[in-house]
């Protein structure tokens, strides 16, 4: 499975990006992570149905798989979003719990960078 970010870039605090991720294999979880510097990597959104906390109701996934293409629509972007975003892939089943865990996930694409400043 090989996955390929792109779309992200720079943007002032309130504005919007969409993150894309064209894969090669569909698998049973397709989901965002993101890591800030210094800090641990983070599930951010699974699937379009599981949500981290700190991005629910300004995030939102989502997939084509005619295009085999992942998305994720980011609104009202705040400087805390900033991060490398990475689309990860892993076979199911897996619970709630582990479904925003990196450690779940198998493969990987090369992340792209978000910068928000304020």
């Amino acid at each position: 499975v090989h996955l390929a970010e792109s779309g992200g870039g720079s943007v002032q605090a309130g504005g919007s990006l969409r993150l894309s991720c064209t894969y090669t294999s569909t698998l049973d979880y397709m989901t965002w992570f993101r890591q800030a510097p210094g800090k641990e990597r983070e599930g951010v959104a699974a699937n379009g149905i599981y949500y981290a906390n700190s991005v629910k109701g300004r995030f939102t996934g989502s997939r084509d798989n005619a295009k085999k293409t992942l998305y994720l629509q980011m609104n009202n972007l705040k400087p805390e979003d900033t991060a490398m975003y990475y689309c990860a892939a892993a076979r199911g089943p897996l619970s709630t719990y582990d479904v925003l865990r990196p450690g779940k996930y198998n493969y990987w694409g090369q992340g792209t960078q978000v910068t928000v400043s304020s």
